[in-house]
């Protein structure tokens, strides 16, 4: 019973991974093992609902379509949250630009979200500019300048997303509640 158990838990409720590759930088390093809340979108799914994370969570979600994607042709990528449904995302001059009701006159996530991107400055990629669906958001990697992103593939759809990271359990010395 208690393998089970287990499988539940992993599969509905909570879940390792460990990071693989620089995206997340500084924020989340290479190797990092991290926990992962999937309740909300277990629930959401129950419910017939979209799971839609609030900006600034950092997220696990499956994508498609990417180079090195394996055999099941999906790849799981970890990014944050920096557009939600019906917004309006920019990136002009290097910095993203975030348009929608509450903020007509835009703003920059990276600066009011309470999360900090440590790079100074940060290519953020050519000029873009995306509204998303009612179901979509705009994902980015901290490590802008190596990220596969919303940039290269596009807004993600809320039935990709597998969860929200919650915990950072190691390395011991940089153990983090997110």
């Amino acid at each position: 019973m208690a393998p089970i158990i287990a499988l539940g838990i992993a599969a509905f409720v909570i879940q390792s991974y460990q990071v693989d590759g620089e995206s997340m930088e500084t924020t989340l390093q290479n190797n990092d093992r991290l926990i992962v809340d999937k309740l909300p979108r277990t629930l959401a799914r129950i419910t017939h609902h979209d799971y839609i994370p609030a900006r600034g969570n950092i997220v696990i979600f499956n994508q498609s379509g990417l180079p090195d994607s394996g055999p099941t042709g999906q790849k799981q990528l970890i990014k944050r949250v920096i557009g939600l449904p019906g917004d309006r995302v920019v990136i002009k001059n290097g910095k993203y630009t975030v348009y929608n009701t509450q903020h007509p006159a835009g703003f920059n996530p990276d600066t009011t979200e309470g999360y900090k991107i440590i790079q100074p400055t940060y290519p953020t990629g050519s000029y873009t500019d995306v509204t998303l669906g009612t179901n979509q958001v705009f994902v980015s990697g901290d490590n802008r300048t190596n990220s596969e992103d919303s940039r290269f593939f596009g807004p993600v759809n809320a039935s990709q997303l597998v969860g929200r990271l919650i915990l950072r359990l190691l390395p011991a010395s940089h153990i983090e509640k997110f």
